[in-house]
């Protein structure tokens, strides 16, 4: 069984946001704060209790249980300075309904119910759409804040303000955000769908500075998106068309790394090692994802992802189709990353010297300075070119530009191949 520091941002990242959930649900919104010490109060008494390796048989359900004692001991001894959900609070008032009132806060529909009510509550009409994110990721998801702070490319004195705003909204409406009022593509919606995709993201191929690729943060973004499609409401076409551009990005994730920890790009993964029921699921949700008169970046990104599924290898993939989908990316969503992909898809489409000079043109290259993949493609456009010295001089920048261990041993082999 995995050690307890192994399971700290697995089993704690995911069972986090679920307590916190119920328990802002038992406690009222404008009681967050408390709601996240117990939580961490839970999670420092099960590392302490787990730190010999004697982990209980269903550590999930430990977890839950810690939380719900925690949850009667503090409504049992509140005092006046503790004022708990109205929703809740007539049932918490007697003995004789406390225990089943609390019973039944964390039963798991409840507990899924509560997780997407606090998802929406986070998403108040009077805070920006970054603030939205960040309360999401904070709370639901487990991020600390310097997670966040690079997950937005921020300050985490910035994250520490946007935290202070929400929990200020959140605090201004204790009762957490009816499902049933959501309005499908309204702004509450599409700011949880953007922090589910900030977080896959993140964990797919974000900048942590210890390893390149998190499993448990992709997998648990998928999860948050597949409790939206639980909703009729909710499985909007945008909704399906995230979920579908996880589920196939996900299934990749197997043969991406490899057994010496190193990752492996797309031209060199064992195809074979692809989840094929992710893969069955994600080309289902962008099927069903195609109605409607609205594209969104959702729907682009998961069609590209869906022509690398189809493809049975780099040379059968459809890359003059990739380009097109780039294309309409681009004009939807004109970000330097995009157009740093669109270009290596024009070196596939038509050639490494178009490749090159599509990186060269792109806008705002600036903001690729300290991404080491940009210098990367530079360096691969080169090798492919034959120009080997130009080819060990991105390598080597891209180098030295590396986030992590996995990075580093991924470029070292990159420029092994042009320095024989």
């Amino acid at each position: 069984m995995e050690a307890p520091r192994e399971l700290v941002d697995h089993l704690f990242r995911h069972q986090a946001g679920r307590m916190v959930a119920v328990l802002v649900r038992l406690l009222g919104a404008q009681n967050v704060e408390l709601a996240e010490d117990v939580v961490q109060d839970v999670l420092c008494r099960a590392l302490e209790t787990w730190k010999y390796g004697r982990l209980p048989p269903n550590p999930e359900g430990w977890l839950m249980q810690a939380a719900k004692h925690r949850a009667i001991d503090l409504i049992r001894r509140r005092d006046r300075f503790l004022t708990l959900a109205p929703e809740v609070a007539r049932h918490l008032e007697s003995e004789w309904t406390l225990l089943p009132a609390i019973e039944a806060s964390f039963d798991e529909p409840a507990v899924r119910d509560g997780v997407l009510r606090l998802a929406f509550s986070s998403c108040d009409p009077s805070l920006t759409a970054d603030t939205h994110v960040t309360v999401i990721l904070k709370y639901l998801c487990g991020f600390s804040v310097r997670e966040i702070a690079r997950a937005f490319l921020t300050s985490e004195e910035t994250v520490e303000k946007r935290l202070t705003r929400g929990r200020a909204a959140l605090k201004a409406h204790p009762d957490l955000f009816d499902i049933s009022r959501v309005e499908p593509g309204g702004e509450r919606h599409a700011s949880v769908l953007r922090a589910i995709y900030l977080l896959f993201n993140e964990g797919y191929h974000g900048g942590n500075d210890a390893v390149a690729v998190r499993e448990e943060l992709c997998f648990e973004a998928l999860r948050l998106g597949t409790l939206l499609l639980e909703h009729e409401s909710l499985a909007t076409p945008e909704t399906l068309a995230l979920v579908a551009m996880m589920c196939l990005h996900g299934a990749r994730l197997p043969a991406r790394i490899d057994r010496e920890q190193c990752l492996v790009t797309l031209a060199d993964q064992d195809r074979s090692r692809w989840d094929q029921d992710l893969l069955a699921a994600g080309l289902r949700w962008l099927s069903d994802s195609a109605v409607g008169a609205v594209v969104t970046e959702y729907h682009l990104e998961a069609a590209i992802a869906g022509q690398h599924a189809v493809a049975r290898a780099l040379s059968d993939t459809d890359w003059a189709g990739i380009l097109e989908l780039y294309d309409a990316l681009y004009r939807l969503k004109p970000s330097p990353i995009v157009a740093l992909n669109r270009a290596i898809a024009v070196g596939m489409a038509h050639g490494p010297a178009a490749g090159l000079a599509a990186l060269q043109r792109i806008p705002e290259s600036n903001r690729l300075a300290r991404y080491p993949f940009y210098r990367a493609a530079l360096g691969d456009a080169e090798r492919r070119l034959g120009s080997l010295e130009a080819a060990r001089g991105h390598f080597l920048a891209a180098l030295d530009l590396a986030r992590n261990p996995d990075e580093r041993t991924l470029l070292s082999r990159f420029l092994a191949e042009v320095s024989n």
